[in-house]
């Protein structure tokens, strides 16, 4: 599974997710942001409008938004998005949706960012919206924020919804209640097991799919990978081994082969079914295919 963050150009993540498609991946996915705090600010497409290209220059890979913030766009507008790509892609379309929380890009670009209590409050009643949008016949919801009646069509025909965030109580609880997949940032195995735990208990038997996303950092050989690590380091201002703590204490895949299989195992054995590789850099190919492969075990 791979997602570009921010995304580079459209052929760049066509590239990608062809590539994707033709070894066989689970996924394509890609965030939701317009800006970084990276300086120079990269190249950054909007992901609904990629995603939906994707869906007719793509056949049998599933596609991803890995998740879009609500304060981004009104619930009618996240509906008729995922409606559309879903359409497009024959029911290949999994709709992410969270609080969002990069305050900066929303100050950067002029939207507004309401505090953490409000994005909460309207993050749950976009949820209902969208149930209401997406179920049989006409929809109504009249609540604090959004305002629904009318039948919307078309109807989702293979539309997944995950829900993402990485907090310990709250977002698991909602997603075990509401998603068909839970998805949070990477983390050592005991916190994503005790976020599963959580997730588990709200879902009360129901079929729910616990998956991670975050950065890896291998090499084939020591080498390689010090290599890579030195690099990666440099452009963060830190050492090679405050970067390769960095990335083990967060539990993300690093170092050679062997060890990137102990990680993965340790996430699986925790109760993560899927993990989305985050790759920022979409100018190097060969390095996302290399860490793909050896984070499946090739």
């Amino acid at each position: 599974m791979t997602e570009p963050h921010l995304g580079g150009s459209y052929d760049q993540q066509l590239r990608f997710a062809r590539w994707a498609e033709d070894e066989g991946l689970v996924s394509f996915a890609r965030c939701d942001h317009y800006l970084s705090g990276r300086d120079p600010t990269p190249e950054s497409t909007d992901a609904f409008a990629v995603l939906a290209g994707l869906a007719r220059d793509t056949s049998d890979i599933r596609l991803a938004v890995l998740v879009s913030p609500i304060t981004f766009r009104l619930p009618a507008v996240i509906a008729k998005n995922a409606t559309t790509i879903d359409q497009m892609s024959g029911g290949r379309f999994d709709l992410g949706v969270g609080t969002g929380w990069m305050e900066l890009e929303h100050q950067r670009l002029g939207i507004p960012f309401p505090d953490w209590p409000e994005r909460w409050e309207r993050f749950e009643e976009a949820l209902d919206y969208l149930d209401e949008a997406f179920g049989d016949g006409h929809g109504k919801h009249d609540g604090e924020h959004y305002f629904l009646n009318a039948d919307v069509k078309p109807k989702p025909t293979g539309l997944r919804l995950i829900i993402g965030g990485s907090g310990e109580q709250r977002t698991p609880t909602l997603a075990g209640k509401r998603a068909d997949e839970y998805n949070f940032f990477i983390c050592p195995p005991e916190e994503a097991k005790a976020k599963i735990g959580v997730m588990r208990k709200a879902a009360d038997g129901r079929e729910v799919e616990p998956t991670v996303m975050g950065g890896a950092l291998v090499g084939r050989t020591r080498s390689e990978f010090e290599e890579r690590l030195a690099s990666a380091a440099a452009e963060r201002n830190i050492t090679p081994q405050e970067m390769e703590d960095r990335y083990a204490d967060n539990g993300h895949p690093v170092g050679t082969p062997d060890r990137v299989a102990e990680t993965v195992a340790a996430l699986e054995d925790a109760g993560v079914e899927r993990i989305y590789v985050q790759w920022l850099d979409l100018s190097d190919f060969e390095g996302m295919a290399e860490t793909l492969d050896i984070v499946r075990g090739g």
